[in-house]
């Protein structure tokens, strides 16, 4: 394309970021991508960036919406419960040889909007399961790793469906480079000041220990035990294998984890959640001794009930995360119907499994010991937001002592 809606010099920076923000690539280290086709311009510049940074081997692997779809509509029906574990291994064994990773988000979230919902959540489960030896070491923070967004036609289309594709792209564009801070004139300074500001917060609420938080707010009064030992973290982390990356990019939370046996009470959904082509809205969930017992929706509670019944830690928190109400992804206005970026919009909770580095030595502990202190084991890792402006949360101390965390949407 000679004419790109999307700003190269900006593409070119948040290819810079990526590298040296994202992973902090080492020399001589090699690194695995994933990226949708229509991502190929970043996977490109970030490519090159690589190799300039001194990586090993920089492998890419494609994927394409059209052979997706095709598999919905042509594969046999016994298809939908296999998954390429050959592939999936041999990406264990890559970050088990310290093999840095990358993702590249910009699929059409809707893109599975038409198909057969057992089919959507079989093939789910089957990948998950494949997946879980290379993601294990993902979530275990094992390597170096990051995810940046790339604006797909489809996507932009979704998030501003009123306006042209090329101008709805280059809107979508200047939407992530703002959230991933390389709209401004030095984005690695930028990051460095961002990532010093969320350890401000995530040091004080180590500092505090609190027992639990408890939500407050219209529909919510919610209780969040925190797991024992647990830590408090945000923006930068140092993987196992020493190495400080931004998981991340954009982040506005900080995040620990929560008991997976100590939440109760009600909450109510403030944003929607996208989900493999299905748009969940107005969500009403109830937890009792940790677990999820009853989940309401307008739309979609079909869908996220299924998913919940993938395994035993599906319906308990395996993450609790705060972002204040005015951070830049808020106050764009925007859904994303993308994750990455509307769970930074809001405080959220997530389903499902826990990180491993959450823990004060976390990176020593075994999953036995994490699972002793509360931690939460699933297939799924699903984020929700809870968090507006009317929404305050209070920290509490083992002895039943309170302290404001956020007012309002704000940090107290």
């Amino acid at each position: 394309m000679t004419n790109s809606p999307i700003d190269p010099n900006k593409l070119d920076k948040l290819a810079q970021v990526a590298i040296k923000v994202g992973l902090q690539l080492q020399p001589g280290q090699d690194l695995l991508m994933t990226a949708p086709m229509t991502a190929a311009p970043l996977v490109r510049r970030i490519t090159e960036h690589a190799y300039k940074a001194g990586a090993g081997l920089v492998t890419t692997i494609y994927s394409d919406e059209e052979a997706t779809l095709a598999r919905y509509k042509h594969a046999r029906d016994e298809s939908f419960d296999k998954a390429a574990g050959w592939l999936y291994q041999g990406m264990a064994d890559a970050f088990k040889a310290n093999t840095a990773r990358l993702a590249i988000a910009g699929d059409n979230p809707m893109m599975l909007a038409g198909q057969d919902p057992d089919k959507v959540a079989r093939a789910n489960r089957a990948n998950s399961a494949a997946y879980r030896p290379a993601l294990e070491l993902i979530t275990g923070f094992d390597i170096n790793w990051n995810i940046v967004s790339y604006p797909g036609t489809a996507w932009a289309k979704l998030v501003f469906p009123n306006d042209p594709e090329d101008v709805a792209v280059g809107k979508l564009a200047d939407a992530i480079f703002a959230a991933s801070r390389v709209d401004l004139e030095d984005p690695i300074a930028a990051w460095k000041e961002h990532n010093a500001n969320l350890k401000k917060r995530w040091t004080w609420l180590n500092e505090k220990k609190f027992h639990s938080l408890h939500y407050s707010g219209p529909g919510t009064d919610l209780t969040v035990g925190l797991a024992d030992g647990h830590r408090w973290k945000g923006g930068a982390s140092e993987a196992k294998n020493g190495i400080t990356c931004n998981p991340n990019i954009p982040t506005e939370e900080v995040f620990t984890t929560p008991h997976r046996e100590r939440v109760s009470g009600y909450v109510r959904s403030t944003k929607p959640l996208s989900h493999n082509g299905t748009l969940i809205e107005n969500i009403e969930a109830r937890f009792e001794d940790g677990r999820l017992v009853e989940l309401k929706a307008s739309k979609g509670a079909d869908v996220f009930n299924k998913v919940l019944d993938t395994d035993e830690g599906a319906r308990r928190l395996g993450e609790v995360a705060l972002v204040p109400n005015s951070s830049p992804i808020s106050a764009s206005g925007l859904l994303f119907y993308n994750t990455l970026y509307d769970e930074n919009a809001a405080c959220h909770i997530a389903m499902g499994q826990c990180y491993a580095d959450c823990f004060e030595g976390g990176t020593k502990l075994s999953p036995e010991q994490i699972f002793a202190q509360g931690g939460n084991k699933s297939l799924i890792h699903i984020d929700w937001m809870i968090g507006s402006g009317e929404i305050d949360i209070d920290g509490v101390h083992a002895d039943g002592r309170r302290e404001p965390v956020m007012r309002k949407g704000e940090w107290a």
